[in-house]
């Protein structure tokens, strides 16, 4: 009890150091022009601060604008609301049940197997194929869920390695080694796709509402930037992990891979309830990579099943929904009487990430609302730093650090409203700054309270934090470059950005 007092007493200080903050931030700004900005400055260092050290739970501080935004005029409650409501969080909610769908049936587990399978058992051909399986599944579903279906995988391979003769030579750098991977790699393939990490669709959202204006970015195009990304990053990533980290031998552990192959034979043939799993969530990628049009250049374009049958009103969102619905309405083989979903399955799923969606989405509109956006951005026009691959390098970098210390999705939320008027400021499209700001924010590696990927192998007992450190720091930096330079290089081909 008195440990537990304890705790709570040390989480007040923090309430305490935050309003103190955010008084001294409130005097801070100017409010001749724009009266609320100080008002909303402080709020945000309220909900920055709540949110770091979760002096409430995440989810309960991202409803602070409820009720803070009417309360000190910055909107009234009914518009504050709407923020709560948006498409993107609907997207995101088919996405967490087809997700769901498919851990409910096991077809997960089967797909890590089999690509690990292909790949090898050498130490290091492991780590990569737990790397790949990893980055792959978390294109698709949660980076948290991808790192919970590959540990136990990952766990049972570093027992059955440590009973090969030598392997004490290598097993506790392969144990880091491996654990670290799937880690990094599920926040790496999170970058491909819009939906598969929070910081993708927050960008998304306030993209095309801060500038209706501008073209879309579609899942698609997104994936034309976010997958090179991810492959060049899990392939350097893999090297820098395997050749200059943790140096692993060249022999082979398993003479006839039976460890992998084992586990495959335990799951039997594919079952019923895998197969409707896996055709409904392909039919819902499926339709998601083919509704928007691709333009290639100004004379082709590839028309996407929106504009060829006049669906322009169909979302990705309205995908998401409609095809995890599926869900509850197909018979499960495995489970009779009841479908390849239930209710009761899906009430676990993380609804607060929903509201912490909607409280990133309602800050950027106060930020807007109260003319802080104005003021921020104008700060950026006395920069000295003209050239937009140094501004890129310099939004990689900081993005990268700041997410160390706090949510990757709390952080775009914040940060993205803030990039978005100085690319006004500074005369710059708003994706050269926003697109690489949300990608980096995906690449912070050295502390465990950096993402839950890396909280979870920390749980496992084979990392050392001194070890997830000096991994990290090289990974971040890994990170930004490769942000960067891809970035760079394929901006104009996919979103038609000179830079």
């Amino acid at each position: 009890m008195a440990k537990q007092f304890q705790l709570f007493k040390n989480k007040w200080v923090y309430g305490v150091i935050a309003v103190l903050l955010a008084i001294g931030c409130y005097y801070c700004v100017p409010s001749t022009e724009y009266p609320k900005a100080p008002l909303m400055a402080a709020i945000v260092v309220v909900m920055a601060i709540f949110w770091i050290f979760e002096i409430v739970p995440i989810a309960i501080t991202s409803l602070f604008p409820v009720f803070l935004f009417p309360l000190f005029g910055i909107l009234d409650t009914k518009a504050t609301a709407l923020f709560y409501g948006k498409e993107i969080i609907f997207l995101f909610l088919g996405g967490l049940m087809l997700a769901q769908g498919i851990q409910q049936s096991n077809l997960h587990k089967r797909i890590a197997l089999h690509i690990v399978n292909i790949i090898g058992s050498k130490p290091a051909s492991l780590i990569l194929g737990f790397m790949v399986a990893t980055a792959f599944l978390s294109m698709w579903i949660s980076n948290t869920a991808s790192v919970m279906v590959m540990m136990p995988i990952g766990l049972s391979i570093i027992e059955e390695i440590a009973t090969v003769k030598d392997s004490e030579k290598y097993i506790s750098k392969f144990s880091v080694a491996i654990m670290l991977g799937i880690a990094y790699a599920a926040d790496i393939g999170g970058m491909a796709t819009l939906i598969g990490t929070p910081p993708n669709l927050v960008f998304m959202e306030m993209y095309h509402e801060l500038f209706p204006e501008l073209p879309e970015v579609g899942f698609t195009q997104w994936m034309l930037m976010g997958l090179p990304i991810s492959i060049t990053f899990l392939i350097t990533g893999w090297l820098l992990m395997t050749k200059v980290i943790f140096k692993m031998p060249k022999t082979k552990v398993f003479k006839n891979n039976h460890v992998i192959k084992g586990l495959l034979k335990n799951l039997g043939k594919l079952r019923r309830d895998e197969l409707a799993s896996g055709l409904v969530f392909s039919l819902a990628a499926l339709l998601w990579l083919t509704g928007s049009d691709i333009t290639l250049s100004e004379s082709f374009t590839i028309h996407g099943w929106r504009s060829t049958f006049g669906l322009e009103m169909v979302s990705d969102a309205a995908i998401a929904v409609a095809t995890s619905l599926l869900l509850f309405m197909i018979p499960s083989q495995d489970r009779p009487k009841e479908m390849l979903l239930k209710w009761e399955k899906a009430r676990e799923l993380p609804w607060g990430i929903l509201l912490l969606f909607g409280g990133g989405f309602a800050i950027a509109g106060g930020f807007n609302s109260s003319g802080l956006s104005n003021i921020i951005g104008n700060l950026f026009a006395q920069l000295e730093v003209n050239h937009p691959l140094l501004i890129v390098i310099i939004v990689c970098f900081v993005l990268t650090f700041l997410t160390e210390i706090t949510s990757n999705t709390a952080t775009t939320n914040l940060v993205l409203p803030i990039l978005a008027k100085a690319s006004a400021v500074l005369g710059l499209d708003p994706r050269i700054l926003m697109i690489p700001a949300t990608l980096s924010a995906s690449c912070a590696f050295m502390m465990p309270i950096a993402s839950p990927t890396q909280a979870i192998v920390f749980g496992s007992g084979h990392v050392k934090i001194k070890q997830m450190i000096k991994a990290g720091i090289l990974f971040n930096i890994l990170g930004v470059i490769i942000v960067t330079a891809v970035f760079l290089l394929l901006a104009e081909f996919v979103f038609g950005i000179a830079i």
